[in-house]
């Protein structure tokens, strides 16, 4: 099982796995990982490092967007095995150490399993470890505010709605934008292509999560990175833009 890899940037990899992405940073031989995609796209994720030669070893840092299993997959595997801090905004922290969890319920799935798309997602999430209890055992905040010192310099914008400390990085430099759960491109059970929020049952709070599209769309830069579907060119303030009026039409039409 290969993972897609694309280079969007120096340095900077845009990994589509089994429905969901992650990025890979690289910068003087060591790399900072963002999301690390489902339980069962282990395989995949190691050979994704390997393709832009690097190994688990070589990564100084896990980022998480947020914790849902699809992002969160790896994380403890990386951190209990190579010793690689797992962090986050300090709001996530405790979703991660699976205090609680704010993730879509199977009955919620079920109820919308009429919608196209759903089912099969559905079923490929719950075969790749979707549901399965997946806590990191010390996830840590960022150390402080602004630029991290690690690979690809990222800057951690909290984008709170999909869930409460739900996190996009942005890299400045390269004009790069990494918006995880908060802006998408595509999904499986969306018909629309292109900048877009996931449905609204995926959504800890809809009202936040659209808020958060003005977050996104103050920020410089013409490449979108997003926790699904491919790399998006453009501004963020125009995905923005198309994300919300997508957002308004489907709430007129429901």
């Amino acid at each position: 099982m290969r993972a897609d890899v694309r280079q969007v940037a120096e340095g900077t990899y845009l990994v589509h796995g089994s429905n969901t992405n992650w990025v890979i940073l690289a910068e003087g031989g060591e790399m900072t990982l963002i999301d690390t995609g489902y339980p069962g796209d282990r395989q995949r994720l190691l050979g994704s490092l390997a393709e832009v030669g690097g190994s688990p070893e070589r990564v100084v840092a896990v980022l998480i967007t947020h914790a849902h299993n699809d992002h969160l997959g790896s994380a403890e595997y990386l951190r209990a095995r190579y010793g690689t801090p797992v962090l986050m905004h300090e709001a996530e922290v405790p979703h991660a150490r699976r205090d609680f969890l704010h993730q879509v319920s199977i009955g919620t799935v079920l109820r919308n399993g009429w919608r196209p798309g759903v089912l099969p997602w559905a079923v490929h999430a719950l075969r790749s470890g979707g549901t399965a209890r997946l806590p990191v055992a010390e996830p840590a905040p960022f150390p402080g505010p602004g630029r991290l010192d690690l690979p690809g310099r990222p800057v951690p914008v909290h984008t709170p709605g999909h869930t409460e400390g739900h996190c996009a990085y942005h890299l400045p430099h390269l004009g790069v934008l990494v918006s995880g759960d908060a802006l998408v491109s595509g999904h499986p059970t969306s018909r629309h292509r292109g900048p877009q929020l996931l449905p609204g049952m995926f959504h800890r709070e809809w009202d936040r999560t659209v808020a958060s599209l003005d977050i996104l769309a103050a920020l410089d830069g013409d490449v979108l990175l997003p926790g699904h579907g491919p790399v998006h060119h453009g501004s963020p303030a125009e995905a923005a833009r198309r994300a919300r009026s997508l957002a308004n039409a489907g709430r007129r039409e429901s």
